[in-house]
């Protein structure tokens, strides 16, 4: 396997700064000798729980995170939410990108949820180590981090309150292998609901955001996007015409037909006769 090497135009690029999270130093020796051949990643710390990584990060700065999961104490997942909060609250602007490590593929999911870069299996395999590494070069030499520190802060507003008085959303960020996918607002066509995601329908593409629709719905200019259905919302100049037969339901302009409920349609009809 060769080695990732991190390029720079006109010179060498810092190291990649990393800390190994692990209850079990096997698991962290193990780890530590696979990233020996990448000669641009350095590991700073070995931490064996949750409160040694939290003084680690304190102390210095730190790019990526090789975050166990299941751990004595507090796991992994919860270290990783502490991390969002703080960035979601002005307290920490640079997030480490995190790397989960697991036993159990169950994690997996929730490891996305909370909008990890990267999860590896136990034990690792060199190549499954090579595609994650090079997807945190990605993301450093793209500087997301800033990015990804917004979508973080999306993740968090499904678990509280909507405030009143924040500003609408203009983009949406969505975290994808290596990068994180931003849409902007203005070219999404129409939503559904999927349950605890919404399906956000673009002119040439779909995308899967993890939060609900009702949610998203205080987020969304209500001058821009209306309620037609408990799992739907319409971008307002997407409004073509109301259909009745066979059944209630809005044409739009980009050609889909979208089912109506009673409880939305004189709002509806208030937005034709206004389009």
């Amino acid at each position: 396997m060769k080695p990732v090497q991190l390029s720079q135009p006109g010179g060498i690029r810092p190291p990649v700064r990393c800390i190994i999270v692990d209850d079990e130093q096997l698991g962290r020796i193990n780890l530590r000798l696979a990233l020996e051949p990448h000669t641009n990643w350095q590991v700073v710390s070995e931490c064996a729980h949750a409160a040694a990584a939290r003084q680690a990060l304190s102390e210095q700065t730190v790019d990526v995170i090789f975050l166990d999961i299941r751990m004595p104490g507090d796991s992994g997942l919860q270290l990783a939410r502490e991390l969002l909060a703080a960035t979601a609250q002005g307290l920490d602007n640079k997030l480490p990108l995190i790397i989960f490590v697991t036993t159990f593929e169950q994690h997996a999911i929730e490891a996305f949820e909370i909008h990890a870069l990267d999860y590896l299996l136990k034990p690792i395999a060199d190549e499954r180590l090579h595609t994650a590494l090079l997807r945190a070069e990605a993301m450093l030499e793209q500087q997301q981090q800033s990015a990804l520190a917004r979508s973080f802060r999306q993740y968090l507003i499904d678990e509280e309150p909507a405030q009143a008085s924040q500003s609408y959303w203009q983009q949406i960020y969505i975290p994808a292998p290596g990068k994180i996918d931003t849409l902007q607002v203005s070219e999404v066509l129409w939503l559904e609901s999927a349950g605890n995601y919404v399906q956000l329908h673009l002119a040439q593409r779909t995308a899967l955001f993890r939060i609900t629709i009702s949610k998203l719905q205080q987020h969304l200019n209500p001058a821009d996007f209306i309620r037609i259905h408990r799992r739907y919302l319409v971008s307002r100049p997407q409004i073509l015409s109301l259909l009745t037969e066979p059944s209630l339901s809005l044409r739009l302009r980009c050609g889909a037909a979208l089912p109506v409920s009673q409880s939305y349609l004189q709002d509806l009809k208030a937005a034709l006769h206004n389009n």
